[in-house]
């Protein structure tokens, strides 16, 4: 039976929100859309066929979701409106994402070549590896001999080139991607030898929708890919997500998974769907060590993270500098302090340096470190320009108006860890541990049309899992995936900041080795250990592993006694033999007393020895509640095929009694109406209608989202939204 591995991966991960079309299309030019049905999808196309004769339908979809792929004139997409088996319509362009991190110039970090992570003899020989993410520049030196083929879904065709400027906002996403895998030139990949294809997913400005995703998927499965690598995301953290749940049949359809954790770290929670799937690996990226720069206030003992834009001159300030806002203080021979908004970074930076500004500091308007960008193609900014976080900023905001705040630049020099923007678990609902591994994610050089260039994200680190699972394939035809994904995570490297491990839902096991992979004897297949949430007073777990021996001869293991902590208790197999090829299940049992430990996330780590051989297991549960987002993921848009029919989505991890959206203006946040008020909620993903007749008024919005959860109180957070004149 043929064996597919389906890896996920994201560059900032690309996170869908509602917008519109990038360009009118003629009335008479044909597009595509794709519309998920009620049904059999082949009954519906025989319907089409025979009731719509002037649309064509291109695909059929059955695997993972009920769907057709179509193809016609817009106007006759319209008559498609009175079907009652058209559930969503997802047209060709319709979502927008995020940038790629592009990391600056001026920090003092070697690129990272993805040829560095294989030290074996394989190079994925006969291993087909699916790229489903923005196309491929299959003309690049480095990639050609290895374009095996592939397919557009977003202009339905088997062209899967990367958008041209031509065309509209060029992107190079897929091209990094595929090189990190696979190039083989100039530059060589993880695996140089595997055959890539290319699923054309995500459009101009690698704009999208995850049932292109979905059907992309769907496509490299019928053409017998062994690998795929998807570069997708949101910021829902559930594991029922429709992303999550396509996932979830690909694992029982015999299809590992191998998921980018996501780009919006540092905070906990911030893992996005698909990587919440509970069968996917998902991974995190992990950073090199560089010289970076940082602001000291010796009196507060205050240290201050800077992340250099990209494009400025290097924060290379010899003395101490008075910190002043931007917004209504004297800032001349001082440094800027800047709120990030609407205006771009170069405008902001422009500004300081024409107020005489020594350099200037753009802090977040949300959780978070962000990198910016200060170039335009214009005159150069002459001054140093760097971001930081929102609480930093405030910091800084508040020191800044009471008294002289002096600010001192230093510098250090980092060790292996794991990256800020890296998302952190645990899943919300199910509390799975994530991520499950991590691999390189900064500042990896690899294959954009036509050249060569850097960018860092998890999007990075996921192909590099996906390229050591070729050689793990090569080196292993006859192991099953749970065998491969097994592998890497019990020989990967924990790993340590001063001396302590990095917490397991920020690495997962750590990062991947592939050489002691391939050689391992002994495969634990799912070394993660979830025991979910504790809600009685005094509560016993279980987790179950399997422990395989892949040698010829005996081995004995034995678990060492963990630490003793108050309110936790381990009942454990301390020690067992398996004689060679034997593979065992075990049961690993934990009893917590809810009323003797914190409220909150719970982790650390077992060992399980083979001799003197280690293996760290870690262990997540969440103790009553923790800080998760109460609501999340709320999408706005007008429906397909109407002008007057708006449709919702807001995801919820914990029951509640009602939801409520409250619109306010943007500039002044004076209340402008209640948009929805519902009682009729449920844990998961809540979907809705609304009126065009019912809004105020169009355009954009503060959008505060209130969730009255069943103790009684409120939790709130707030996004924009956008209302089309209709």
């Amino acid at each position: 039976m043929r064996r597919i591995l389906l890896v996920l991966s994201a560059a900032v991960i690309f996170l869908f929100t509602a917008g519109s079309a990038t360009a009118e299309k003629d009335l008479n030019e044909k597009t595509s859309i794709i519309i998920e049905v009620d049904g059999s999808p082949k009954e519906h196309k025989t319907y089409l066929e025979t009731y719509h004769p002037y649309i064509d339908v291109i695909a059929v979809y059955d695997t993972l979701f009920n769907g057709l792929a179509l193809k016609g004139e817009p106007e006759r997409f319209k008559r498609l409106e009175s079907l009652d088996f058209i559930k969503s319509v997802h047209p060709a362009v319709s979502y927008k994402i995020e940038q790629e991190q592009v990391p600056p110039l001026n920090q003092t970090e070697n690129s990272v070549m993805p040829s560095d992570l294989n030290k074996t003899s394989y190079t994925g020989e006969g291993v087909q590896v699916a790229v489903i993410d923005t196309g491929i520049d299959y003309n690049h030196p480095d990639l050609k001999d290895n374009y095996a083929g592939g397919y557009d879904l977003v202009d339905l065709d088997e062209d899967p080139m990367e958008t041209t400027v031509e065309e509209g906002i060029p992107t190079m996403h897929g091209t990094h991607v595929a090189g990190i895998i696979a190039a083989n030139g100039q530059l060589k990949g993880v695996a140089p030898d595997a055959a890539i294809y290319a699923y054309r997913a995500l459009g101009p400005g690698g704009m999208g929708t995850s049932v292109q995703v979905i059907a992309a998927l769907e496509e490299a499965i019928d053409d017998g890919a062994d690998i795929i690598n998807l570069s997708l995301g949101n910021a829902v953290n559930g594991p029922d997500f429709p992303t999550s749940a396509a996932v979830n049949r690909a694992v029982d359809l015999g299809v590992p998974v191998v998921i980018a954790n996501g780009n919006a770290g540092p905070e906990n929670w911030t893992i996005g769907s698909p990587a919440t799937a509970t069968n996917a690996l998902s991974v995190g990226a992990s950073s090199n060590p560089r010289t970076v720069p940082f602001l000291f206030e010796s009196l507060s003992d205050k240290k201050i993270p800077l992340v250099e834009m990209r494009g400025s001159k290097p924060w290379q300030l010899d003395k101490s500098y008075d910190v002043a806002s931007l917004d209504g203080q004297n800032v001349k021979g001082k440094i800027a302090l800047i709120q990030r908004g609407k205006t771009p970074f170069t405008e902001l930076a422009r500004q300081a340096q024409k107020a005489g500004a020594t350099a200037a500091l753009i802090y977040n308007h949300e959780k978070g470190n962000f990198q910016g960008t200060i170039t335009d193609g214009e005159v150069p900014v002459r001054i140093p320009v760097a971001s930081i976080s929102k609480k930093d900023g405030e910091w800084l905001s508040k020191k800044a108006k009471n008294n002289y705040l002096y600010m001192e630049t230093k510098f250090a020099t980092t060790k292996l860890g794991i990256a800020d923007f890296s998302s952190r678990g645990p899943v919300t609902v199910n509390w799975d541990l994530k991520p499950d591994v991590s691999a390189p994610g900064t500042r990896i050089l690899s294959t954009v049309p036509e050249a060569y260039g850097e960018l860092q994200g998890t999007s990075m680190a996921a192909p590099q899992v996906s390229g050591a699972m070729a050689l793990l394939m090569e080196a292993h035809p006859d192991w099953t995936v749970e065998e491969l994904t097994g592998a890497l995570k019990t020989t990967a490297e924990r790993v340590n900041d001063a001396g302590s491990p990095i917490a397991p839902n920020i690495q997962g096991t750590g990062t991947i080795r592939p050489e002691e992979a391939i050689n391992t004897k002994t495969v634990i297949e799912d070394p993660l250990l979830s025991f979910g949430k504790i809600t009685d007073h005094q509560e016993t777990k279980t987790a179950e592993i399997v422990i395989e021996n892949k040698s010829e001869e005996a081995k004995a293991y034995t678990f060492s006694v963990p630490k003793k902590q108050k309110g936790l208790t381990w009942k454990l197999p301390l020690s067992f033999t398996l004689e060679g090829g034997q593979t065992k299940k075990l049961a690993i049992e934990l009893t917590v007393n809810q009323k003797q430990i914190d409220e909150g996330i719970q982790q650390g780590w077992l060992t399980l020895n083979e001799g003197d051989k280690p293996y760290h297991l870690p262990y997540l549960f969440v103790n009553r509640t923790a800080a998760y987002p109460k609501a999340m993921g709320f999408d706005f848009s007008l429906e397909a095929f109407s002008n007057d029919t708006y449709s919702y989505q807001l995801y919820l991890p914990d029951p509640a009694e009602s939801i409520e959206v409250a619109l306010y203006h943007p500039q002044t946040l004076m209340y402008e109406q209640t948009l929805i008020e519902s009682e009729n909620v449920q844990v998961g993903l809540n979907e809705g209608k609304i009126k065009a007749s019912k809004i105020d008024s169009p355009g954009e919005h503060v959008a505060v989202i209130s969730v009255r959860l069943t103790d009684g109180s409120i939790e709130s957070y707030q996004t924009r939204v956008y209302i089309d004149e209709t």
